[in-house]
């Protein structure tokens, strides 16, 4: 057995059996590997930013990670925008990276580049490999990284270097997998500081495992017995929604729409969460967006237990277990004539078949959050790291963690098109995901941000970054060029159709939806 036999073997063992690939020559002898272990799943993908946005839907989905295999440094920096996004959303994902056996990197061949510094910018935990009988022991222990909670930013994400000699040269065999890391739990005092500053002017701001059900219900309860607001933050990595579930309205994205939300609340309890900050930087505006009066108060950091902490504040208030408001199934009616991201929203809740999985990037797919929290339940990804790019990958790898749950990809199409090639892996892998791309034909939030900034009138140039409109993207087109079928639409009735039609057919499906 070689070096890159045991690595995959090792995976394995470990509950590690799915690759999102786009390998190179100094991969070799691990897509052999990968061919040779019986029950691993390799996926390929055109774009190294396909396979870490994958990798990122389905760690969110399964909890465990998936595994890319990416060629080199510059592999892994064509990966590297949705490893910003998997390590904002603390999703589980291993990244095999090849290199030049250790003996030829000093002769600096063509594509001899720092893999180390690149892959520290966005990993928790970083590896090269020194030799071929050591390379299955740091595959474990690239798995238990992954599997430990970090504080703050740091994310999930591991990194395992291999050189070609590390892969090609004689092992021992696999190894056994590590111990499970050990969740680290809520202070008392946190609970009993949670439970003394709960009342009527709290918000209680949730995030990470606070926001699955679990969490929600332990917060419902909180809120039924204190009066206290429950929000989530701006860009949650995952929300489980619809009714029967509760509700949870989601702080705003404009630093002076998070004031507001907040308002003259006097204290913010975090639970998996940090202190609200502005996403960009303005003039005259404050970066945190915590008020001056109002005392934050930690219950629970991300990486320790979110719900056990919650639930123990819920426990020493004395509340019920099935207190607190739970959502009612309420769908709207199918709206009439011209498109608008209103209406897609308003559409897609009325048609939203059961225990969907919803992937949003940046564009209209945000003002589904709220219509769809009452329609059915689900799950709803939301971009993380503000990296656009991500939800056509994501939605790939959440259809491969869930093949059983149908999956939404809702898209503006300047983000959409940075890693259209998503498509292509979605019909080859047959993948059952709807995408509806919100064609505006401009990245309209910088539109928005500039006009911020008092510009009332826009100049040719300016105007000119803003718009991706000439010429115009067909979207039906380039999907079936990709394999998957689709239409373009302009009104309420014609995108209901196909989105019944893309809900109801096995197989990738795409809307073009003007709006």
């Amino acid at each position: 057995m070689n070096g890159a036999e045991s690595l995959i073997r090792t995976l394995a063992d470990c509950g590690v059996d799915t690759c999102f690939a786009n390998p190179g020559t100094s991969e070799m002898h691990l897509v052999q590997a990968i061919d040779g272990v019986e029950g691993t799943r390799a996926v390929l993908c055109l774009f190294e930013g396909v396979c870490t946005g994958a990798a990122d839907g389905y760690g969110r989905m399964r909890g465990t990670p998936a595994y890319t295999l990416l060629h080199l440094g510059p592999g892994l920096g064509n990966g590297i925008a949705n490893l910003h996004n998997a390590r904002r959303a603390a999703s589980p994902l291993i990244n095999i990276v090849g290199d030049h056996a250790i003996h030829h990197v000093a002769y600096d061949a063509p594509l001899t580049s720092d893999v180390v510094g690149v892959a520290e910018t966005m990993s928790s935990w970083v590896r090269r490999s020194r030799t071929s009988q050591g390379v299955a022991r740091d595959g474990a222990d690239a798995v238990s990284a992954t599997l430990q909670r970090n504080p703050g930013g740091v994310g999930q994400v591991a990194t395992l270097i291999v050189p070609a000699d590390c892969a090609w040269g004689p092992s021992n065999g696999p190894t056994q997998p590590n111990p499970s890391p050990v969740r680290a739990q809520v202070s008392q005092e946190a609970v009993d500081t949670a439970v003394k500053n709960l009342d009527g002017d709290t918000v209680l701001l949730l995030d990470g495992d606070g926001l699955g059900e679990e969490g929600l219900i332990h917060a419902a309860r909180i809120a039924q017995v204190t009066g206290c607001r429950v929000m989530a933050t701006t860009f949650p990595a995952r929300v489980e929604m619809g009714p029967g579930r509760p509700p949870v309205a989601r702080m705003p994205y404009f630093p002076e729409q998070v004031l507001e939300a907040i308002g003259e609340a006097r204290h913010l309890v975090l639970a998996g969460a940090e202190p609200p900050v502005s996403f960009f930087a303005y003039p005259e505006m404050p970066s945190s967006l915590v008020p001056e009066t109002c005392d934050v108060v930690r219950l629970a950091h991300v990486y320790e237990d979110v719900v056990a902490g919650l639930e123990a504040v819920a426990d020493a208030l004395g509340a019920p277990a099935d207190a607190g408001a739970r959502n009612e199934e309420r769908r709207p009616e199918i709206p009439s004539g011209e498109l608008s991201t209103r209406h897609v929203a308003n559409i897609v809740a009325a048609l939203l078949p059961e225990n969907a999985i919803i992937c949003t990037d940046s564009g209209g797919g945000g003002a589904a959050f709220a219509t769809v929290g009452t329609a059915a339940p689900c799950s709803f990804l939301n971009l993380t790291g503000g990296s656009i790019g991500q939800g056509g990958p994501a939605a790939t790898g959440a259809a491969i963690a869930c093949p059983d749950r149908p999956v939404l990809a809702l898209l503006g199409d300047g983000g959409a098109m940075y890693t259209n090639q998503a498509f292509w892996t979605q019909a080859r892998e047959g993948l059952d995901v709807t995408t509806v791309i919100f064609s505006n034909h401009q990245y309209n939030i910088l539109e928005v941000e500039y006009r911020r900034l008092g510009v009332n009138e826009i100049g040719d140039k300016a105007a000119g970054m803003f718009d991706i409109g000439n010429p115009d993207i067909d979207w039906a087109g380039l999907g079936r060029s990709m394999g998957v079928p689709g239409a373009q639409v302009a009104t309420c009735e014609d995108f209901a159709r196909e989105l019944e039609r893309g809900l109801s057919q096995p197989g990738p499906y795409v809307i073009d939806a003007i709006v």
